[in-house]
């Protein structure tokens, strides 16, 4: 595993819900990472609750992460070390009530 691939795979496992986008939870840079965000808050996620990695600061990591995850597309969001998918995927995902599911708190 390269060093890329290492600091991708410690971040996915330290953190209980993280999105790797295009700018930050509180400043998307586009429109496919915003929405993906405002899918976590309408699953009730906390803002603080959502790690994010803002690929736009690390060329490696934005390449790095379509790699790791064996897809092609930022936002990708990961669920207790998990890859769920993109903004399409949580959308259809939000929508039959599954997503809700998965970001929900484990007692």
């Amino acid at each position: 595993m390269s060093d890329i691939q290492q600091r991708i795979d410690e971040a996915v496992k330290a953190n209980e819900i993280l999105l790797f986008m295009k700018g930050s939870a509180s400043f998307p840079m586009c429109g496919f990472s915003g929405r993906a965000i405002q899918i976590l808050k309408a699953c009730g996620v906390e803002q603080e609750n959502i790690a994010t990695v803002n690929v736009l600061d690390d060329e490696e990591v934005r390449q790095g992460i379509k790699d790791y995850s064996q897809w092609p597309t930022i936002p990708q969001l990961y669920v207790r070390g998990e890859f769920v998918g993109g903004s399409d995927i949580m959308m259809e995902m939000y929508e039959s009530g599954e997503l809700q599911k998965i970001v929900a708190p484990k007692a």
